[in-house]
């Protein structure tokens, strides 16, 4: 979802100059101001946050880019059970309103303009805290353990550790996780979607079937 915040002035229309046809040139457009991107994204996460809180998600990350004259602010959030399209329009709905009335208030928390993108995480984000084992158990997850690579079935996942693969782990002895795609999976639903086929065939012959 993207949202576009404070439009910046519009440049001077073209005007004549006193002397003959000759027209004075077009004032340039001023460039968008320097900040400290490191410092600016500390300044948007305190405002953001607990607009996001309120809204029941948790806010995953912010990024702060530039694009030209525009600074891009990318917002992750997310929730236990995942958050929908309509969620993600009402979370922006309300994250913009907030950036805007800070800039009112005279905070600068950004100079200028910016383009606002909220979305949920992927399944390439890493798993870093136990909210993130949480929401993914049942999952196949590759982790370093000890200095080994370790991928099996996270089967369950609280405040104080993880169960894979039937081995009980502390957040502790834990690198960054990441959930693995299983392409087994999809192969398998194929496979259930062809006995479904050879069921309607099979009650076809038999005289039971849907006409067609």
């Amino acid at each position: 979802m993207t949202q576009r915040g404070r439009a910046g002035a519009r440049p001077g229309s073209r005007h004549s100059g006193g002397r003959g046809r000759e027209a004075a040139p077009e004032p340039r457009t001023p460039a968008a101001p320097r900040i400290d991107l490191a410092a600016a994204k500390a300044r948007v996460r305190a405002v953001i946050e607990p607009v996001v809180a309120a809204a029941g998600y948790d806010l995953e990350d912010v990024n702060l880019s530039r694009a030209g004259r525009r600074h891009v602010v990318r917002v992750l959030v997310d929730a236990d059970g995942g958050i929908n399209l309509d969620g993600v329009a009402v979370v922006s709905r309300e994250i913009s309103v907030a950036l805007d009335a800070a800039d009112e208030r005279g905070d600068e928390v950004l100079a200028g303009e910016y383009q606002l993108e909220v979305s949920s995480p992927g399944v390439d984000r890493p798993l870093t805290l136990p909210r993130h084992w949480r929401r993914n158990v049942g999952r196949l997850v590759a982790v370093t353990v000890a200095g080994r690579g370790l991928t099996g079935r996270l089967t369950a996942a609280d405040d104080d550790g993880v169960v894979l693969d039937g081995q009980q782990l502390s957040y502790e002895q834990l690198g960054p996780g990441k959930v693995q795609i299983e392409f087994k999976r999809l192969d398998e639903a194929e496979f259930d979607d062809d006995d479904d086929d050879d069921d309607l065939d099979d009650d076809d012959e038999d005289g039971e079937g849907e006409e067609r």
